[in-house]
């Protein structure tokens, strides 16, 4: 008989949510396999719990695997976890997984936190449809083809971003997705856990220069009347402003290029929003 291979939820943060199941399972398997065994141990310190532990992460995952599936065909029963969370969200686990199930072992989940779930739930928007597409291409290029790929599908789109490259992301996010309804979490269930609801320009403007820090969750609204209200609400905008200026004597041309300045958008995206009816 092959050992059982269990895929044990750990806490994105506050400690005390791990389940009960999941700390049983920690101190029953054989050895536990972790991203960082440095950073898994004082979690199981936490606990009291003494048990085996090895590396399992990005940069040995092909070559652990396959100790780890033999481990399986020995009847060893074996716990993943990843640095927080549900292991293969965003983590290793994937190879293990296919691994074992080619061996016929039994594959076992065990439920916990998500940090794009609970980023979800409390952002306000639809969830109805939920697209998770993982973290974002670190490459400007990657990262807007990206935002091109996902922006009509008609779903609430969930991203992870790390702090560093948060602005350039929110700014490629509005370039390419339009300016819709969007939240932004970060360091969820932790001391400075933090939810920024409001349109993506909104957010983009209370984030720029002033980047958070901590573990992003982005979230942007499906493409629907909610962005066409927001256009028309900064076409409305726009339209007062350029009647101002005309009647202030500017010709059209050159009033378009001074609303352009003023509200930090190109001349196109001017004449866009101005068009909308």
């Amino acid at each position: 008989m092959t050992g059982t291979l269990y895929l044990v939820a750990t806490p994105i943060g506050n400690l005390q949510d791990i389940t009960f199941r999941a700390l049983e399972i920690l101190r029953a398997v054989d050895v536990i396999a972790c991203e960082d065994t440095r950073h898994t141990q004082k979690l199981l310190n936490h606990f009291a719990i003494k048990n085996r532990l090895v590396s399992y992460h990005e940069h040995n995952e092909n070559a652990r695997a396959q100790e780890l599936a033999a481990l399986l065909e020995q009847g060893k029963s074996v716990a993943i976890v990843s640095d927080a969370g549900t292991p293969a969200v965003s983590d290793p686990s994937y190879r293990v997984v296919e691994q074992a199930i080619e061996i016929g072992a039994p594959v076992v989940p065990v439920p916990g936190a998500v940090a794009f779930v609970n980023a979800l739930v409390v952002s306000g928007l639809p969830t109805d449809a939920v697209f998770f597409g993982g973290f974002l291409p670190s490459k400007k290029s990657e990262r807007i083809r990206r935002f091109e790929e996902v922006k009509d599908i008609p779903a609430t789109l969930v991203f992870y971003e790390s702090p560093h490259r948060i602005e350039k992301s929110l700014a490629d996010a509005l370039d390419r997705l339009g300016d819709r309804r969007a939240a932004l979490a970060r360091e969820l269930t932790k001391l400075h856990e933090q939810i920024i609801r409001g349109s993506l320009s909104e957010i983009f403007l209370q984030v720029a220069g002033n980047p958070p820090k901590g573990e992003i969750v982005l979230l942007f609204d499906r493409k629907s009347n909610i962005t066409k209200r927001l256009d028309e609400n900064k076409a409305g905008t726009l339209k007062s402003r350029l009647t101002e200026l005309e009647s202030e004597g500017l010709e059209r041309k050159a009033a378009l290029k001074k609303i352009a300045k003023e509200f930090g958008l190109t001349r196109s995206e001017v004449y866009r929003r101005l068009l909308i009816e």
